[in-house]
């Protein structure tokens, strides 16, 4: 048997080919197309190319974006900027008040509880609770109050009272007592 070469068409059920056209017929077809996308070079010539097309530049000045159109400042106010309000004076402490004042500072009750522990301070925390005593001694000079330690002092160092003269506290001690829990 003799060998026989395949063949490129597919006969009956293979796929149609189109059918021909004229070549006059071709050319309205195959028409040039309208370019798409920006000429080369159209970053660079802006000016050029806004010249020769007026239409676009129209087209170019609507924003398409949406919101508002109000300029926002990106630099933060400064203090020039704000009105200058004058500051409220505090009306001024009293004597009284600025001794309170002192006397309940935390870091003056800490520094003197750190003494009483007997622990060593700086330098600076000495002079600091130094400073702060001596205002407060003169606050209390000025105000006229004395110091209950010197109060006590003198007490303690008067005669002792005798017997007969504690036993007499003792019972005026008691018959206080007995006239507060009547009353009540």
């Amino acid at each position: 048997m003799s060998r026989s070469k395949k063949t490129r068409k597919g006969g009956e059920n293979s796929p149609k080919l189109q059918p021909r056209v004229k070549k006059q017929d071709r050319a309205e077809v195959t028409g040039k197309r309208a370019e798409k996308g920006n000429k080369s070079g159209s970053r660079h010539n802006e000016a050029l190319i806004q010249a020769q097309a007026p239409q676009k530049k129209a087209a170019q000045k609507k924003d398409p974006r949406h919101g508002s159109k109000k300029p926002v400042a990106l630099a933060l106010p400064t203090a020039t900027e704000k009105p200058a309000t004058p500051k409220v004076k505090q009306p001024k402490l009293t004597d009284e008040q600025k001794l309170l004042k002192l006397e309940e500072d935390p870091r003056l009750n800490q520094l003197l509880d750190m003494l009483e522990e007997g622990r060593n301070l700086s330098n600076d925390d000495q002079q600091w609770l130094d400073q702060q005593l001596n205002k407060i001694e003169a606050l209390m000079i000025k105000l006229g109050i004395s110091d209950e330690l010197e109060d006590e002092a003198p007490a303690k160092k008067s005669k002792v009272d005798s017997d007969d003269d504690l036993f007499d506290r003792f019972e005026s001690g008691a018959d206080l007592l007995k006239d507060y829990q009547d009353k009540f």
